[in-house]
């Protein structure tokens, strides 16, 4: 009865262990949820106070399909002023969400056949998204450090686009200009799009986040996604966007028309606060998580669990395959430690000996869940 295209697209691990962890804490078990990809903190009040005045407006009617003028104008300006992005509020689309941006950006991009890169572990959503549209994953391998080699060796007569995510989910790892500068040669050599979710743009500690989409010749060749979620601690409110070439924005919009209609009216004009209003938040927020992931990589490396430094977003993504692999790691970490995290084989091939755990939780709870680490492999 079911689509055998719907049938091959597997479960969200990531929404799935987050899942398990809620209903054990329901059961009364103390886990330590570290599988769980938001922040822990709350909404700043001024963009909850947006939402309840667009409320009491009456905004709660249907809209255009891509976002009010409004906002589109405001994630227009920001990505010109903050990511080198010259792209018309025509060219911005709003959805319900960072994830209903990258679905939506592949089924415009990619036909039966087609080939999209994804650069070793990636987010457990792109592959699924890339085999819904008919297309297929080519690999491409990275290094210690989660940075691509031999990137080129990944391209074939099939390959339609590159997918960057930086900083990464799940690595951490951030792109350098050489990396995308690499990127964009192959790009334009072989007639590629880049899709590049910068989602985790903000997150990052010690360096700057570049924008493909800004580099020359990528102008008409990029799709750049980002949303709320993660900088303004926004999960659940589900906005985000997506800006690309004319030609693949028409198709976006078509696809958003028959599926979502668009973004929640209210919510959108709390994302417009969320770009005009005060940004202090996120430079706190950006300092706790780094102070998190200092403390858990120290208290890792303390145990004995190789772990590179993430350059952002709030992952580790330690080497376990000293303990039996990902698989088996995450399989102990819930069963005797009451701890939940993401095995690496989520995120690929290139994850099976690795675990992702997120730092979006206390400073106290990390600290006990790497106590009970040390304890589950004493």
């Amino acid at each position: 009865m079911v689509s055998e295209r719907l049938a091959s697209i597997p479960e969200s691990t990531t929404m799935k262990i987050s899942a398990m962890a809620k209903k054990l804490n329901a059961a009364g078990l103390d886990v330590i949820d570290l599988g769980v990809g938001e922040p822990d903190f709350d909404t700043p009040k001024n963009i909850c106070d947006a939402a309840i005045r667009s409320l009491a407006r009456g905004d709660t009617h249907y809209l255009p399909t891509s976002g009010i003028p409004e906002l589109r104008a405001a994630i227009a300006e920001k990505l010109s002023q903050e990511n080198g992005i010259e792209v018309s509020p025509d060219l911005v689309s709003v959805v319900p969400g960072a994830k209903m941006a990258i679905f939506a950006a592949m089924q415009a991009l990619l036909d039966e056949g087609d080939e999209g890169v994804l650069i070793g572990p990636s987010w457990v959503s792109y592959e699924p998204c890339i085999n819904f549209a008919g297309g297929r994953v080519r690999w491409a391998e990275v290094d210690d450090r989660f940075e691509p080699v031999s990137l080129a060796d990944s391209i074939t007569p099939k390959t339609k686009m590159i997918l960057v995510n930086s900083p990464s989910n799940p690595t951490g790892a951030v792109f350098g200009r050489r990396i995308l500068e690499e990127i964009r040669d192959l790009a334009v050599d072989h007639d590629l799009m880049v899709l590049s979710d910068e989602i985790y743009e903000k997150i990052i500690y010690g360096q700057d986040h570049l924008s493909i989409g800004s580099f020359s010749g990528m102008e008409e060749r990029t799709v750049t996604v980002n949303g709320f979620s993660k900088c303004y601690a926004m999960t659940g409110w589900r906005l985000g966007y997506l800006a690309g070439p004319q030609e693949v924005m028409k198709w976006v919009n078509r696809i958003l028309s028959h599926s979502v209609s668009h973004a929640t009216t209210f919510v959108q004009w709390a994302g417009v606060e969320a770009l005009k209003g005060p940004q202090e938040s996120i430079n706190g927020m950006v300092a706790e998580f780094r102070a998190r992931r200092d403390l858990l990589v120290a208290g890792l490396a303390e145990i004995g669990i190789r772990c590179p430094l993430p350059g952002g977003a709030f992952y580790v993504f330690p080497d376990v395959s000293e303990f039996g692999g990902g698989d088996s790691f995450a399989e102990r970490m819930l069963s005797e430690a009451m701890l939940a995290a993401t095995p690496g084989s989520a995120f690929g091939p290139g994850g099976v000996d690795h675990v992702r755990i997120s730092y979006a939780a206390s400073r106290e709870r990390l600290t006990e869940a790497l106590a009970r680490i040390e304890k589950m492999l004493g």
